[in-house]
């Protein structure tokens, strides 16, 4: 489904990504963990062909990332996600759907935010109008019922209260379930424990750790995924001080 062979990433000659291997199956459910300014936004800009690359190679369905048609197959929430000011939230829908191809279908837009718990009166409302919650809503919403088989959401959970949140897992959770494939970054590892078959630790430029949950905690000697992630981060502090 998505490969990084050797990508390599600066900016102003200060390396950000370096030796980037990944290898993502269809079908997998996969969470990318890392401290702030590790580079995980970075990676997901790579794949997007937002952020030119300095070398490697990044294939989505063994197309190369560069190319308009590898990437229709896939959709995307930025972290700091905000619509357009100017529209209300039903005319964002459809101008997103549209531009990624997909079709507008009602019932299943209003199903999709109403199990995200919002207020289908909203979306004849200004978006800037929205708070950050309902906004993250409308965002979800839009790459949820773009039917891609891949899924790329940079904290995903932000802005979403407790019970908005227990819900974007139930509706990734039927997304995996019908055979899609998603990577999300986060720091709440509770949600990649409920959510992820897959992790990704990013450190120190690089990924450290790519797999199961019971093989990182088997790895690093943890007996949670909490305790794999500080063993990791610790062994690669370690690793660059004495080098």
């Amino acid at each position: 489904m998505l490969s990084f062979r050797h990508v390599k990433k600066s900016f102003n000659n200060h390396c950000v990504l370096d030796d980037i291997n990944l290898h993502i199956e269809r079908g997998h459910s996969v969470g990318l963990i890392g401290a702030n300014g590790e580079g995980k936004t970075t990676l997901f800009k790579s794949l997007l062909n937002v952020s030119h690359i300095d070398s490697g190679e990044i294939t989505i369905l063994k197309q190369a990332h560069t190319r308009a048609e590898a990437r229709l197959q896939l959709t995307f929430l930025p972290e700091h996600f905000q619509a357009p000011y100017y529209l209300n939230g039903r005319e964002f829908l459809h101008m997103m759907l549209k531009m990624q191809q997909a079709q507008y279908h009602q019932q299943t837009i209003e199903a999709t935010l109403k199990t995200l718990l919002f207020d289908i009166n909203a979306l004849d409302k200004p978006v800037r109008t929205y708070s950050k919650g309902m906004m993250q809503k409308l965002g979800l919403s839009a790459c949820l019922c773009s039917d891609k088989p891949l899924l790329i959401l940079d904290e995903p959970m932000s802005g979403l209260d407790p019970a908005a949140r227990h819900a974007l897992k139930q509706l990734l959770n039927a997304q995996k379930d019908t055979g899609k494939t998603l990577l999300f970054s986060t720091h709440l590892l509770h949600d990649i424990e409920m959510l992820c078959d897959r992790i990704i630790i990013l450190a120190n430029k690089r990924i450290q750790f790519y797999g199961t949950i019971p093989e990182a905690q088997n790895r690093f000697n943890a007996s949670s995924l909490e305790q794999a992630y500080l063993h990791c981060i610790h062994s690669v502090k370690q690793h660059h001080e004495q080098h």
